[in-house]
């Protein structure tokens, strides 16, 4: 197949690295979620004595990667997430600094997609990046390349298009129905 935007492959641009402050604001964190429920008061000894364990290899696991084409992003011990962001889908980056978050230096940047939820849920959630104010500008301007090169250019002469052909029959129809809408609002 020779799409030449699609076989080329995604270069690394910048893997984002994690403060290790995060690991306390997770500990602390979940301690204080579950002394605050009553099923919570049960697990939070286990919690404070082997949480520490769980944190260190959960912040291991923590991946995010900016490359060429992506957002790449991995998460988990027992229950991985993995997500990869196509540039081109995403919309913004926006900060959520609460108190604790600032007073930590932390903060927690939001990646926000076309065609996500409309209930306020971003697509993927960074907590903690070291230097995420840059990191975030490095991706809208990856992004801003992406979508700038990616625009619609018309195939050269003799060029063959199949996608083009393909849309032919549809752009007729669409053509062909808009007159006939046209000639009613016409007659009426």
């Amino acid at each position: 197949m020779s799409d030449t935007g699609n076989s080329r492959k995604a270069t690394s641009i910048h893997k984002a690295e994690f403060d290790p402050i995060l690991k306390k604001y997770v500990y602390y964190g979940t301690a204080l979620a579950l002394f605050a429920s009553i099923v919570g008061i049960v697990v939070l000894p286990f919690w404070l004595i082997l949480g520490n364990i769980y944190i260190n290899r959960y912040f291991d696991n923590l991946y995010c990667e900016l490359t060429t084409r992506a957002l790449h992003f991995k998460k988990g011990i027992w229950f991985q997430t993995e997500r990869s962001i196509p540039l081109d889908k995403i919309q913004d980056l926006t900060f959520h600094e609460g108190p604790v978050l600032r007073w930590l230096g932390l903060s927690k940047l939001m990646v926000e997609t076309a065609g996500q939820s409309a209930q306020g849920m971003s697509d993927m959630s960074l907590t903690g990046i070291i230097n995420s104010r840059q990191f975030r500008e490095m991706v809208m301007d990856q992004r801003d390349n992406i979508t700038d090169r990616g625009q619609y250019t018309a195939p050269s002469p003799g060029e063959s298009s199949s996608s083009l052909n393909d849309l032919t029959p549809i752009l007729t129809e669409i053509h062909k129905t808009l007159q006939s809408i046209d000639r009613k609002l016409d007659n009426s």
